[in-house]
């Protein structure tokens, strides 16, 4: 085998649904004041008795049904998130535990925001090497849990939810290189600290870096598959912000793309973001059956990765 693919994806997110308005109701905002400033108009919010693993259990069942996969057929499990509030098991092994997977290797990955693509990217290698045949790679977070709510700067960006995706060995590479890095002396511009943890950011930090910095490093993530912006049948950019999406997507140059902006339905989900986005793209037909699209994701640690992947 030459490469691997994404054979499947899924995605979850809880019944409950929070308005702007609903939200106007708890600080002082309005929907006007959301929607101008982050384009967000709804999110979805777990219970108290829907914890991060079993979000990712039933997006990571999802996946693996609509790859016509059991449980068993399963040998590496990474779940990407940041809002694990136990240290053990992780929550790899509780989604194994959960799903019925038999001994995998089953480790988080917690770069915030950026978490899914680089957890993707070590799933693409792991096959390619050999360590393992099939990878469920999720991206799950229930930010909720860790967000100040009477903080209008913060609470109104936040949703929970998850995403997977189901890696598997190709003749031909269906996962191109990912490139990623990181920016360790900004990395407090994006925190998820104290006791309790709560969320944090420093918003112009941020939409400054994402709008100026990343778009020459996606348009390279591009270059490393061997294409251009422009044969790019789709983006996925971490759904942040509208304000963040929409500049960065037409800095890139994907004049031809889908371009996601789920963040409008979903808000914020951190590392749930992009394979959420993605798979509602899958499921709605926006994007085809081998169909190259970007998926890049940045943020917490001011860290990025990006890799072009075909669609399943």
């Amino acid at each position: 085998m030459n490469g691997t693919r994404i054979a499947a994806v899924g995605h979850y997110q809880p019944a409950k649904v929070l308005t702007n308005e609903d939200l106007a109701g708890m600080v002082d905002t309005s929907d006007e004041w959301i929607t101008s400033r982050v384009g967000i108009r709804t999110r979805h919010i777990a219970g108290p008795d829907e914890p991060v693993d079993e979000l990712a259990a039933h997006a990571a069942a999802k996946a693996l049904a609509a790859a016509g996969l059991t449980p068993g057929d399963i040998d590496l499990v990474l779940v990407a998130t940041s809002t694990a509030i136990d240290r053990s098991p992780n929550m790899a092994a509780r989604v194994a535990a959960r799903l019925g997977i038999p001994s995998p290797a089953a480790m988080d990955v917690n770069v915030v925001c950026a978490g899914f693509t680089h957890a993707l990217a070590t799933a693409d290698h792991t096959v390619r090497a050999g360590a393992a045949t099939r990878a469920l790679v999720i991206g799950a977070d229930k930010m909720s849990e860790v967000t100040d709510w009477s903080d209008r700067t913060t609470c109104v960006l936040v949703g929970d939810g998850a995403g997977a995706a189901v890696v598997e060995a190709a003749d031909e590479p269906g996962i191109g290189p990912v490139l990623w890095g990181s920016v360790p002396e900004m990395g407090n511009a994006v925190r998820i600290e104290g006791t309790p943890p709560r969320f944090a950011q420093e918003g112009q930090s941020v939409y400054r870096w994402a709008t100026t910095q990343l778009p020459p490093i996606a348009r390279k993530a591009c270059e490393k598959a061997g294409l251009t912006p422009a044969d790019l049948a789709g983006v996925v950019l971490h759904q942040a912000n509208l304000r963040i999406i929409e500049p960065l997507a037409e800095k890139i140059g994907a004049v031809n793309a889908v371009v996601a902006r789920d963040v409008v339905q979903s808000g914020n989900t951190s590392a749930a973001s992009i394979p959420l986005a993605f798979s509602k793209l899958v499921e709605q037909g926006a994007v085809r059956t081998g169909d190259p699209v970007l998926l890049f994701g940045f943020g917490g640690n001011l860290s990025y990765a990006g890799q072009v992947v075909r669609c399943p």
